[in-house]
């Protein structure tokens, strides 16, 4: 196994990349290691590498509550799916088992899972993802990830970029719309009537 060690790029926010591809994580023994490290934010991409990442800073945490908030507020009003915070991972199908910042599912498709699959990490792409970048977060490396979900499933997506105060809209089968400094973005006909107001987390 190999690893690259943390750098730390802003504060106290880091993240460790290690290859377990030589020797691949089980569903149950990656939801194990994850409970058993709740101060650690855990991803594990399709290719078997474990990226492991600090606690978000201050400013970042206010970013991520304020996206949050107007998602939930809006999936309250419009009743038809429920909503996910940076906290919760999903089993993606190509095998990666990642942590949107923000996510929507329709409830027929969350219905449909089992109890069980409910309560761990639940065996889909949600409809609707948002990724919000923090000054340890690489550029490229949430690009990847943000077509990762769209090749997953997803039917629209969104990159949020505070530090560059640029949003990239993704779609499938439709190239990335990089927006400069944008006040608003909407959720077209995916999460129809959500208009996502920028002002606190640019």
């Amino acid at each position: 196994m190999a690893a690259t060690y943390p750098v730390l790029q802003q504060g106290n926010e880091w993240s460790l990349h290690v290859d377990f591809s030589a020797v691949p994580l089980t569903s149950e023994q990656f939801y194990r290691l994850c409970i058993d490290n709740p101060e650690l934010r855990i991803e594990l991409t399709a290719e078997g590498e474990l990226i492991l990442m600090s606690p978000t800073g201050s400013k970042t945490g206010h970013r991520n509550a304020q996206l949050t908030y107007q998602l939930a507020g809006w999936a309250k009003v419009d009743g038809n799916g429920l909503t996910f915070d940076s906290s919760t991972i999903f089993s993606l199908p190509n095998g990666a088992k990642r942590s949107p910042d923000a996510s929507w599912i329709l409830k027929e498709r969350w219905n449909a899972l089992s109890d069980e699959e409910q309560e761990k990490f639940a065996p889909l792409c949600p409809d609707f993802v948002a990724e919000l970048r923090s000054p340890s977060d690489r550029l490229d490396a949430l690009k990847a990830k943000m077509n990762e979900y769209i090749d997953n499933g997803s039917k629209l997506g969104w990159l949020l970029d505070p530090l560059e105060k640029r949003a990239y809209i993704y779609r499938p089968g439709r190239d990335v719309e990089c927006l400069d400094d944008p006040q608003s973005l909407n959720g077209e006909d995916v999460v129809d009537g959500l208009v996502l107001d920028l002002h606190e987390i640019f």
